[in-house]
């Protein structure tokens, strides 16, 4: 039985819906406000939510319903979210559309075309997630992989270790999809992309007016990740009390959001990661000793790409596509090159590469480019990331396989600015 979970103010439409869909066999659950929705998504398995827009007496504007379709897409990005509304906020509604919601009915709705678009948008969200694959040759790989199954259908904690680039969030992918948790969510933190006043929040939650901006409640990564997995990449970006927190969920299970005194309790497996060298950081005093081992229940090193010269010409054609063949020279180059930036930048050379194909052929020209063709792809492919993180520094340096540092001077080299 599907579960749905209705989202408005009003007692007459909440009964209104509970009654139409329970009698075409729907688990209905009702919520008033943002902060019942809220942790509703968070707690439990939802199929579907209907919301309305607006949810304090006297508000029209709408602004209620944004914010909590965005919170709700935040915790679950693949819930389907069907928007009813009335004919006044027909704008905002179409302006969430466009960001991912399901669709809008409006006020009064019609019960066939309601019932219609839930069975259409719960068949899609039920159809199977493509499992991750991954690409290798190399004896270290196959090695790994095989310690990586091993260890998925444990019930112990992850470390993965290696340098930027190298593949360590596909490992993370591919350990849940292998775990028994495969069904709970796979929630997704990125440390070093996250301001570190905002990070204790991000992962534990905060109550309305915790810190200032804090408008409303909001469930943290360990209350979405509950029954699944957590993955915290570049781990050892956390803050020292940011770490004493961890260590305790890691311990008890149990934890506060920033602002309550009510404590919380989850099941979660974390698998995390980072390219820095933790052993070193703990004797420095910047990465705590016990927490090191609480995580590091299994560690799994990622070699660099140059350290395992057998995936190169296998990822490259599986980047380039089936349509594309490389010639001898152009892989002699490939296996000749260092691959500083790892894998993502075998899979950006790749890419460029095919801009400069022709007749199916990757040559070695296609791979070096003529110098001034080369800066200006490398511009172009530069900006298309920048503007696809809506100019996040650090999601788009990942991407690219550079250090934020190195990208901020690409952007000055190239005189990159947002939005031209």
């Amino acid at each position: 039985m599907n579960t749905i979970l209705i989202v408005d103010d009003n007692p007459d439409i909440l009964d209104a819906l509970d009654l139409l869909l329970s009698i075409h066999n729907y688990k209905v659950i009702s919520a008033a406000t943002v902060k019942e929705a809220l942790l509703s998504v968070s707690r439990q398995k939802i199929d579907l939510v209907i919301q309305d827009m607006n949810f304090s007496e006297g508000t029209t504007s709408g602004e209620e319903g944004t914010q909590l379709f965005y919170a709700m897409k935040e915790l679950n990005p693949s819930l389907p979210i069907i928007i009813i509304t009335a004919w006044s906020q027909l704008e905002t509604a179409i302006t969430l559309i466009k960001s991912g919601a399901a669709d809008y009915l409006p006020k009064p709705w019609d019960d066939q075309k309601l019932l219609a678009t839930i069975s259409e948008h719960i068949a899609v969200a039920a159809k199977p997630v493509p499992t991750t694959a991954l690409i290798y040759q190399s004896k270290e790989m196959a090695e790994l992989i095989f310690t990586a199954t091993k260890v998925a259908a444990a019930e112990i904690n992850v470390l993965i270790t290696g340098p930027n680039g190298s593949g360590k969030e596909k490992l993370a992918d591919f350990i849940h999809q292998k775990s028994a948790r495969v069904d709970a969510p796979f929630i997704k933190v990125n440390m070093g992309a996250i301001p570190q006043e905002l990070m204790e929040a991000e992962l534990f939650g905060a109550e309305k007016g915790a810190f200032t901006g804090a408008n409303q409640a909001r469930a943290g990564r360990f209350e979405a990740a509950d029954g699944g997995t957590l993955f915290l990449d570049e781990i050892g970006n956390l803050s020292l009390s940011g770490q004493m927190k961890l260590l305790r969920v890691l311990q008890t299970g149990e934890f506060e959001r920033l602002g309550s005194n009510v404590t919380q309790k989850v099941d979660v497996r974390v698998v995390s990661a980072t390219n820095a060298n933790l052993l070193i950081d703990i004797k420095s005093g910047a990465f705590r000793e016990d927490l090191y081992y609480r995580l590091n229940g299994m560690e799994l090193s990622i070699l660099p790409l140059n350290k395992r010269k057998g995936d190169i010409l296998a990822l490259a054609k599986h980047f380039i596509g089936e349509d594309y063949k490389f010639t001898k020279e152009a892989e002699q180059f490939l296996l000749q090159h260092n691959w500083p930036g790892n894998v993502r930048e075998l899979e950006n050379t790749c890419k460029r590469a095919l801009i400069f194909s022709e007749n199916g052929l990757v040559t070695l020209t296609s791979l070096s480019g003529q110098e001034q063709s080369a800066v200006l792809s490398e511009k172009e492919h530069i900006f298309s990331v920048l503007e696809k993180h809506d100019w996040v520094i650090a999601h788009a340096a990942q991407e690219l396989g550079l250090s934020r540092q190195t990208l901020y001077r690409r952007i000055e080299k190239f005189n990159l600015i947002r939005g031209e």
